[in-house]
């Protein structure tokens, strides 16, 4: 059911965690989390609709108490992008950007122009990236995803290691740190749930290297902002001091 021009924003949520169980419903400065996610895409003027998909009755009961709209979806899905699949299945867009439930403080210029991006370039995919001398991150750190690009902001890899590899002699280049934020052409979308886990994707449990082993042109927006994710109950606390030096708590 694809809209010319009409983008929708879609947040995965699953109750269950192995490091923080029912995290979409932990309280941020008195809102569950995935409100404070929600209420954060919203403020993106080039989102015709924001919907979550979850699989949970708790999660879709608390989406709905505060005035939101959520689907219910499958059980069964081995990763969000399953889920969001099913979620617009029924829904009337041309792109689709999937928002992550564990990114309360997304900035809505990142949103912005992350779907312009899109819209100028016609990628198959798109995704957001940021300088580690920003980020505050480690680059040898395999949770910190680091990605290349090529001399027009496509994707050359992804990779938990720290690449290029800084051979003696050799120029060091620094990789840029990737933001688990993603854009989809419909039609992508469609094609990319259908395709069998590649042995780059199995190899390093990266999910956007199934859409380059099958050829695919992955836009990354690198962007100076950084984002704050929430990963265990101790980064609620970081989350509301950052919340109260904007005046949101």
């Amino acid at each position: 059911m694809a809209n010319v021009n009409r983008t929708v924003a879609v947040i995965p949520a699953r109750y269950g965690s192995t490091r923080f169980p029912g995290k979409p419903l932990a309280l941020i400065s008195g809102k569950p989390m995935i409100q404070r996610c929600y209420e954060s895409t919203r403020r993106c003027s080039l989102f015709a609709d924001v919907i979550v998909a979850t699989d949970d009755q708790r999660i879709f009961d608390a989406v709905q108490a505060f005035g939101g709209k959520a689907v219910m979806t499958s059980s069964n899905h081995r990763t969000g992008t399953d889920r969001i699949a099913e979620a617009v299945r029924q829904v009337e867009a041309d792109l689709i950007v999937n928002v992550q439930g564990d990114e309360p403080l997304m900035s809505a210029e990142v949103l912005t122009r992350l779907v312009e991006r899109m819209r100028e370039t016609g990628a198959d995919m798109g995704t957001a990236a940021v300088p580690f001398d920003v980020s505050g991150r480690d680059p040898h750190d395999p949770n910190a995803v680091k990605v290349v690009v090529d001399a027009n902001g496509f994707a050359l890899y992804f990779s938990r290691s720290l690449i290029p590899y800084p051979r003696q002699g050799g120029v060091p280049v620094m990789p840029l740190l990737h933001w688990g934020l993603y854009a989809y052409r419909r039609e992508f979308l469609e094609k990319f749930v259908t395709w069998k886990v590649g042995v780059l994707e199995a190899c390093e449990s990266l999910e956007q290297l199934r859409a380059l082993e099958n050829g695919a042109r992955i836009m990354v927006l690198q962007t100076p902002k950084t984002s704050v994710g929430v990963d265990v109950p101790e980064d609620i606390a970081r989350v509301e001091a950052m919340l109260k030096e904007r005046g949101e708590a």
